[in-house]
């Protein structure tokens, strides 16, 4: 598998990757908000949000009716509709694109929940790797807690409870959730992860992931040519006043 600066696509690719609750979401749209702020030609895309799939997804999983199986293939589809288009075509057009999980949240997910190894692999053969990946790792207790302080509860797959570890949803997070850490280990030389210290402050995390993207990727070449034009809503006044003139002359 190659990057697709090694297959010479003119943009760039940035994946993060982590538990939930590890704190990726946060520094992917901090990192996004910052390179539109200089300027940056970029575009945004998380896991499991294609619009042809989600709502068999969401429909699958609320009557739980997702084998390992065909929550694999179902994922597996939802990504590759936005690969095809919308990051490939992105990339081609020589943007910067952040995914909030890529295919290795499958190869850790699915696993974990199963399926063979090689199979989850092969069906993601089709897509090329990042440019850069940022695995965020964390200790279970902090990404526990980093989830019970926004909601009440754990969700049920996220919790792995169809996987029947326990009937106490936060030993079956503890379990679920510190075998796909395993796997994250595991793949993080293979896949050459920047892996970053997810247990430090918000702040100190994304210092080190502009840092390391500005070293990584020449950003001045991904810059837009104009800034981006306003809403004729939102153009100032005399603008609208000169524009009223010429259309009078």
């Amino acid at each position: 598998m190659k990057t697709f600066a090694e297959l010479n696509f003119p943009g760039r690719l940035i994946a993060v990757e982590g538990l939930d609750g590890s704190g990726k979401s946060t520094q992917i749209y901090l990192l996004k908000r910052w390179l539109e702020a200089e300027g940056i030609k970029v575009y945004f895309s998380e896991w499991n949000s294609s619009e042809l799939v989600k709502s068999a997804t969401s429909k699958g999983k609320k009557r739980e009716l997702l084998t390992p199986t065909t929550f694999s293939l179902i994922h597996c589809t939802d990504f590759a509709d936005r690969y095809e288009r919308h990051l490939l075509p992105l990339l081609r057009a020589g943007y910067v694109v952040l995914c909030d999980r890529y295919a290795f949240t499958a190869f850790a997910r699915d696993t974990v929940r199963g399926c063979p190894p090689d199979w989850v692999r092969g069906n993601y053969s089709f897509a090329a790797l990042p440019d850069i990946t940022f695995f965020f790792k964390t200790d279970l207790e902090v990404s526990l807690n980093r989830i019970l302080e926004g909601r009440p509860k754990l969700k049920f797959f996220e919790a792995g409870m169809d996987l029947r570890l326990s009937t106490d949803p936060y030993e079956s997070f503890r379990i679920f959730q510190g075998r796909i850490l395993e796997q994250y280990v595991t793949m993080s030389g293979e896949f050459n992860f920047v892996v970053m210290d997810a247990n430090e402050n918000v702040e100190k995390q994304q210092v080190l992931v502009r840092k390391i993207v500005g070293e990584k990727i020449d950003l001045k070449k991904f810059r837009r040519r104009s800034p981006l034009p306003l809403p004729p809503a939102f153009q100032p006044p005399e603008v609208k006043e000169q524009e009223e003139d010429l259309a009078a002359v």
